[in-house]
């Protein structure tokens, strides 16, 4: 049963990804066996004649109302992996880690937390693909925009791409949570990059691809260095004799902490912190956050910025348990406390400056993981259980905004802020939502950000004073964020509907999701309830030894 609950996060999205493939390669084989048709015999003429030649039959086309249950089978995924993950947090929060196949796959608290968020925004994004993708087709329709001279039965068979990607996506994802090996871990994140810079290039325009290569060479970079850094603390495990088969084992790695190298696992660690931090957004090698975010159609970006960020994060979570056991605490905090600052004062000031809906909500992701690097570099109980908080609450709100804006994308055909005013009378529940998940990210209660973001800055200033005239930067960066968010969302809502422009009302089946999600983040602002003495333990996992 508990490898049953390990292996199928990572094997339920490979599996419909698997389904999906099949589905496409069928559509196609019937679309290449298509009979031809005989134009009927002409009659025969006075004279002799003869029938016609037989002329190719036109493919048949693929209506979006036929399409459309296709596009819902891609919910099965996240339900598996919400129900692993509760079941996983069950067995955790009673009997302690569990683990499979050797030890390749465990299950801690953390894991178990991380498994449920991923499982709710990749709800929250699957839940609303099928709406954002019937109005991609729609756009396709009477544009030609997105097909970009791609004849139909090739664009047909890109939204099946599109759609094994996606889950592929959550594969490598959710293998990424539920290992114990850190050179799998490395493997999983890597195998993120791939497949999202499939995504990112999906419109295939000329901005998609620029920022789909852009994304490829900053964030390979990343990975290579994270590599380099997964290296050295293989040679230090080794030199420091532990056996070969058990020397990336995260809690080898963790119980034998004090046996490494000093010199060897502190540049391994800094290693591991940059290169993993290129896929969190963390400077300096944060500059595809923008372009890919703008450029990926709106689920891949709820998916990207939601829970991708917090899962590269959730490793160098773990490397920070090691490097903390091995080093003192005080090295992880210098490191992760400066790239806190640097990148909320990088973030603070591209806000400022943003014409752009879709890169405004990545700088915004740029700030929060700011606030997360901000946590663990404080460390103590009350700070680590305020990251995960911010974590969970953020991956909601990102992935609703997000959602959402692909929505306004489709109703206004322009990302920038200044040709995007009215919103809230020409969709009012569409404006709405966006609206409420702005203020979910601005960090207002009821929503979980209020809540984890007064637990972090409790944490911080109680932490000594060093901490503590970060913590004081951190917020003042964070109200120059503030303002910059909160004023151009403003212009985005308030005001009268642009002139010619009927008001629109909103399908139900595209904000249910975007609901959802907000009402999660609120619950979770609220009370955490049965998830309470998960996130406790979770936090405790991360505690300096």
């Amino acid at each position: 049963m508990t490898a049953l609950l390990l292996t199928a996060p990572a094997a339920a999205p490979l599996a419909v990804a698997g389904a999906y493939t099949l589905g496409g390669l069928r559509a196609g084989r019937q679309a290449a066996e298509v009979p031809t048709v005989q134009r009927p015999l002409e009659p025969v003429a006075a004279g002799g004649g003869r029938a016609a030649a037989p002329v190719p039959a036109v493919a048949p086309t693929i209506s979006p109302a036929r399409r459309h249950p296709r596009d819902w089978a891609g919910l099965a995924s996240p339900l598996v992996i919400l129900a692993c993950g509760a079941l996983l947090a069950a067995d955790v929060i009673d009997d302690g880690p569990v683990s499979a196949y050797s030890g390749l796959l465990r299950a801690d608290a953390l894991t178990a937390w991380m498994l449920l968020v991923v499982g709710a925004v990749a709800f929250i994004a699957c839940a609303s693909a099928p709406a954002y993708l019937a109005g991609e087709r729609a756009t396709d329709r009477a544009t030609g925009r997105t097909v970009m001279g791609v004849p139909p039965g090739r664009a047909q068979s890109r939204w099946g791409n599109y759609h094994v990607l996606v889950q592929a996506f959550l594969g490598a994802m959710c293998l990424a949570v539920v290992t114990a090996n850190l050179g799998v871990l490395w493997v999983a994140i890597e195998a993120t990059t791939i497949v999202t810079a499939f995504l990112v290039g999906h419109r295939r325009t000329r901005t998609s691809v620029e920022a789909a290569w852009k994304y490829v060479v900053i964030c390979s970079a990343g990975i290579a260095l994270a590599f380099l850094g997964t290296v050295l603390l293989y040679y230090a495990a080794r030199q420091a004799g532990i056996a070969e088969a058990w020397a990336l084992d995260w809690p080898t790695l963790v119980a034998r902490a004090d046996r490494l190298d000093p010199a060897v696992t502190r540049l391994g660690i800094t290693l591991v912190v940059l290169g993993y931090g290129a896929k969190a957004g963390l400077v300096p090698l944060h500059a595809w956050l923008p372009d890919a975010h703008s450029q990926a159609p709106a689920p891949v970006s709820a998916l990207m910025s939601g829970v991708l960020l917090s899962v590269a994060f959730a490793a160098i979570l773990r490397y920070r348990v090691i490097a903390d056991a091995a080093l003192g605490p005080d090295f992880t905090r210098v490191l992760l406390a400066g790239i806190a600052l640097l990148t909320l004062a990088l973030a603070a000031a591209l806000l400022l400056a943003q014409r752009d809906y879709k890169r405004m909500l990545a700088y915004s992701s740029m700030e929060h993981m700011s606030l997360i690097a901000l946590a663990a570099a404080v460390g103590s109980p009350l700070a680590l259980a305020a990251g995960l908080l911010h974590i969970a609450g953020h991956g909601l709100a990102k992935a609703t905004a997000f959602c959402a804006s692909g929505r306004i994308l489709q109703l206004r055909g322009t990302s920038e802020i200044g040709r995007v005013s009215g919103l809230l009378a020409q969709s009012p529940w569409l404006g709405a939502v966006f609206g409420l998940a702005v203020v979910a990210l601005l960090g207002f209660p009821p929503f979980s950000l209020f809540a984890s973001e007064l637990g972090v800055a409790r944490a911080g200033f109680a932490a000594g004073a060093g901490l503590g005239w970060a913590m004081a930067a951190a917020l003042l960066l964070v109200l120059i964020a503030f303002a910059a968010l909160a004023t151009r969302t403003a212009r985005m809502l308030l005001g009268p509907s642009p002139a010619g422009e009927a008001a629109v009302q909103d399908s139900p089946s595209a904000l249910w999701p975007l609901t959802v999600g907000l009402a999660a983040c609120a619950a979770l602002g609220i009370a955490t309830g049965p998830l309470g003495d998960l996130l406790s333990q979770a936090a405790a996992v991360l505690e300096r030894p």
